[in-house]
């Protein structure tokens, strides 16, 4: 099913134009294409920056959804559109390595290990956090308690007030999908991660394409929770929802955002050059404002918006390489069994 997900992707995006969005007036060799899955708002923010210190490059870039992102590459696999992959899901890039090139940006060596392909073929630059998006507005109009767990969106109280991204085109929607199947002990054999699933689609009105998109629809109160991350639900109580922010008390999922250099690109001297950027302390402390942490030693977070620092949220013990190498099947699965509420949202 996830397949037929994918051929329908790359159906959508064949057709539809991609609308590349220039940081710069330059022309010619200086071109760069960027593909990368971060929210438009940071992403330009960071571009900022990157054309103050890379004035030499022509920066061009697209965004789309981790699924969107990654079936556009499949599509162009015999004729690569993008130089790079910059802040798309680990899952998808590490899943996907016969379509990059490794490669070692300059200061590559200072990201520890556990955040890089020992081969060069992904950096990872920062992670993203699974978290409830609360409408306390709604939750206090039906009289329903704060949820406080993955465990409490099962009660029947919650029944038609939880929305969730879908794992097969969102890369949250992966990362909260995986982490419970790695809680529940699926790595062991045990079925039951796919049982606690099942009780929570019970729950569950929609699942969207976008991870952002449950935040901002309990936002706006059309649903009471929101299952999203933590940047995206902060975003909506700095501009003044009646929003809380839930992590969940068995732990968060979490996925790192990586880049990495695309296989025979146009472009790759100057797919180097952002690459080497795109590690650099300057750029890893743009990130720092927007996530609760970045991969470069030194570097804690700078948000201001109310983001709660690494060491205040229980993380899952995810396993990214567990993770990218069962992908197709574990989204098969979950699409044969839950599609039935998967909307385009």
């Amino acid at each position: 099913m996830y397949r037929k997900l994918i051929i329908t992707l790359l159906i959508t995006l064949i057709l539809a134009p991609a609308f590349l969005f220039a940081s710069g007036s330059k022309e010619g060799s200086n071109e760069v294409v960027i593909y990368t899955a971060l929210e438009e708002d940071e992403t330009a923010d960071y571009l900022a920056l990157a054309e103050k210190e890379l004035p030499e490059l022509n920066i061009k870039w697209v965004r789309y959804s981790t699924g969107e992102l990654a079936a556009k590459l499949m599509a162009e696999k015999n004729n690569p559109q993008a130089d790079l992959v910059w802040g798309s899901a680990v899952t998808v890039v590490g899943g996907m390595k016969s379509l990059f090139e490794p490669y070692k940006a300059n200061g590559w060596d200072a990201i520890p290990a556990e955040f890089k392909d020992p081969d060069g073929y992904w950096t990872a630059i920062d992670m993203f956090v699974a978290a409830f998006c609360v409408n306390t507005d709604r939750l206090e109009k039906l009289g329903l308690e704060m949820p406080r767990s993955w465990a409490d969106l099962t009660k029947p109280e919650y029944a038609g007030e939880i929305i969730m991204p879908n794992p097969g085109s969102s890369g949250t929607g992966y990362l909260q999908v995986s982490s419970i199947l790695l809680w529940k002990g699926i790595k062991d054999g045990s079925e039951a991660g796919w049982d606690f699933l099942g009780k929570l689609h019970k729950n569950i009105v929609e699942y969207t394409n976008s991870g952002s998109a449950p935040a901002k629809i309990a936002s706006k109160g059309e649903i009471t929770i929101g299952a999203s991350f933590g940047y995206r639900v902060a975003k909506q109580i700095d501009s003044g929802y009646p929003v809380e922010i839930v992590f969940p008390a068995e732990g968060s999922g979490y996925e790192l955002e990586a880049n990495g250099l695309v296989k025979n690109a146009k472009n790759p001297e100057n797919a180097k050059k952002f690459l080497d950027w795109a590690i650099s302390k300057n750029a890893m402390t743009a990130y720092s404002k927007y996530k609760i942490m970045v991969t470069l030693p030194g570097i804690t977070s700078q948000s201001e918006i109310p983001l709660p620092s690494e060491d205040e949220v229980n993380l899952f013990d995810m396993d990214f390489d567990w993770a990218s190498e069962n992908k197709l099947d574990i989204v098969d699965k979950w699409t044969s069994l839950f599609q039935d509420k998967t909307i385009a949202k």
